[in-house]
C-alpha cells in the first residue's frame, strides 16, 4: 500500500482546525483519519487534534489483529473516549466551551475495511474507474434531502447546509456511523468539507484518475479547491491498495 496525507487552510482562513494522519502497524494495517475543528479561537483545532492523536497513539498501542467485530467495537470505544476528552478539555478551559470536530476514519486489513464518520467529513473509494463516496453526512440539509424536503441540487447551495447534525464535542452520548467496505477496491481518500464544498465528485474523480502519483494528485486537488475560493480549511488523505510500497 502507498498512502499520502495533505492539509491547508485554504484561501479564506486565517489558522487551519483540520487534522490528519495516516498511520500503519508492523502487520500492514492503516488507520486512516481526519479531524474537522470547530468552535473558533483555536478551539477548533485543539478539539480536531483531541481526536488524531488520541486516535493515532491507541491504534499503534492496541490495535493488531483484530477480527472486524472487534475492529467495530474498538472504533466505537475509541470515540466514547474521544469525547469524553474533549468535554473535560471543555471544563478545564472554559475559554473553550461550544469546540467540536467531525471525524472520518478508514481501518485497512488484508482482511476488511472500515469506514467510520461522524458529521460532514467524507470517505470515497475508488473501484473499476468511478469514486464511490461510502460515508453520510450527518447535516440538516442531508436529513431534509433523505426526508424528501429537499433535492440534491437545492441542498448544495442551501444557506444552512454547513449545519451538522452531530459532532465530537457536540453529543452525549456519540455513535459513529461504521460501514462494512468491498475488499475489491483500487484507493481510498478521505476528504474535509474544505475539499467536498469546492469540488465535485466527479471533478475529484478526473483527478483521481489523472496522471502523476499520489502526492501531485493531493496536491492538485488541493489546489483546484483553492482556485475555486478555498473558502475552508481542506484536508485530503489518501491511500492506494497495490503492492507497492509506502509513501507517506
Amino acid at each position: 500500500m502507498k498512502s499520502f496525507y495533505l492539509t491547508d487552510a485554504g484561501k479564506v482562513r486565517d489558522h487551519n482546525e483540520d487534522s490528519v494522519i495516516i498511520v500503519h502497524n508492523q502487520n500492514q494495517e492503516y488507520l486512516m483519519a481526519i479531524a474537522d475543528g470547530m468552535g473558533g479561537h483555536s478551539a477548533g483545532e485543539v478539539a480536531s487534534s483531541i481526536a488524531i492523536r488520541y486516535l493515532g497513539k491507541h491504534f499503534n498501542e492496541t490495535f493488531f489483529s483484530f477480527s472486524k467485530m472487534e475492529a467495530v467495537t474498538w472504533l466505537r470505544d475509541s470515540v466514547t473516549e474521544i469525547n469524553s476528552l474533549i468535554f473535560q478539555h471543555e471544563k478545564d478551559h472554559p475559554e473553550s466551551k461550544g469546540m467540536g470536530t467531525t471525524l472520518v476514519v478508514a481501518i485497512v486489513t488484508k482482511e476488511y475495511i472500515l469506514f467510520g464518520n461522524i458529521g460532514d467529513s467524507s470517505g470515497f473509494v475508488m473501484k473499476d474507474g468511478k469514486l464511490h463516496k461510502v460515508t453520510y453526512d450527518h447535516t440538516l440539509v442531508n436529513l431534509l434531502v433523505s426526508a424528501g424536503e429537499l433535492t440534491k441540487e437545492e441542498a448544495k447551495d442551501h444557506p444552512k447546509k454547513n449545519v451538522l447534525m452531530k459532532a465530537l464535542g457536540a453529543n452525549d452520548p456519540i455513535d459513529i456511523d461504521i460501514f462494512d467496505c468491498d475488499m475489491e477496491i483500487d484507493e481510498i481518500l478521505l476528504s474535509s468539507d474544505g475539499l467536498t464544498n469546492m469540488l465535485e465528485e466527479e471533478q475529484i474523480e478526473k483527478v483521481l484518475l489523472g496522471e502523476g502519483d499520489m502526492e501531485e494528485k493531493v496536491i492538485r486537488l488541493i489546489r483546484k479547491a483553492n482556485n475555486r475560493g478555498g473558502t475552508d480549511n481542506i484536508s485530503v488523505a489518501y491511500l492506494t491498495l497495490d503492492e507497492g510500497g509506502e509513501e507517506e
